[in-house]
């Protein structure tokens, strides 16, 4: 049986919009804050800072100064927060894809795990485009829930204002894919630009 044709197209940002190396935002912040990588690796990541930052729990400020304490150092916080932001490139295979969708009519969000610093980075900073993508924008730290956990979709569901069962959504990791379909999503795994036209056909959407 083939999937319904969905009425709304869910997709994530990180590795399939905006493929990225979070081992470049390591370096760069280890440079500004004057500290080893493996400190940031420490402080930012194995301690779950970024992970609390991301669901949020905490502000910019209070990630900073979260930061500060831990590191014993104080760096610059715009330069810090550029530091950790700027590690992403555009797709732009998804990107055209996505904006013929979008000119063929149809309804597009971005379902993402991140915090304010990427997305005020990537949206007004780097990638203006971003604004041309979605019409709505299901993100982590506002919705203070993250994939998998079934909060994030049921709060995406709401924005798109349709039921789960007519949203489309693709994620380029395994878990997000399961917890939405736990939350009746039709979703797919992210392998390319040219296996996602396909999954979108399959489903009656047209891409050109």
């Amino acid at each position: 049986m083939l999937p319904q044709t969905p009425t709304f197209l869910y997709f994530d940002l990180g590795n399939v919009v905006l493929p990225f190396d979070y081992l470049v935002a390591v370096r760069q912040m280890a440079e500004v804050a004057g500290v080893p990588d493996a400190d940031i690796q420490r402080v930012v990541f194995d301690s779950g800072l970024e992970t609390a930052y991301e669901r949020g729990e905490m502000t910019t400020e209070q990630f900073y100064e979260a930061f500060c304490r831990q590191t014993g150092k104080r760096p610059d916080l715009d330069a810090l927060l550029v530091a950790s932001s700027d590690m992403f490139r555009l797709d732009e295979a998804v990107a055209d894809l996505i904006l013929r969708l979008r000119g063929a009519g149809y309804r597009t969000g971005l379902l993402s795990n991140t915090c304010e610093a990427h997305w005020q980075f990537c949206v007004n900073r780097k990638f203006p485009i971003l604004g041309q993508l979605f019409e709505v924008t299901a993100l982590s730290y506002e919705l203070r829930a993250m994939k998998p956990d079934a909060a994030i979709y049921q709060g995406a569901a709401r924005l798109a204002g349709v039921a789960p069962t007519e949203i489309f959504f693709v994620d380029d990791r395994q878990e997000n894919i399961e917890g939405a379909c736990r939350a009746g999503f039709d979703a797919v795994l992210f392998t390319g630009a040219a296996d996602l036209t396909t999954a979108l056909i399959q489903r009656g959407i047209r891409t050109s």
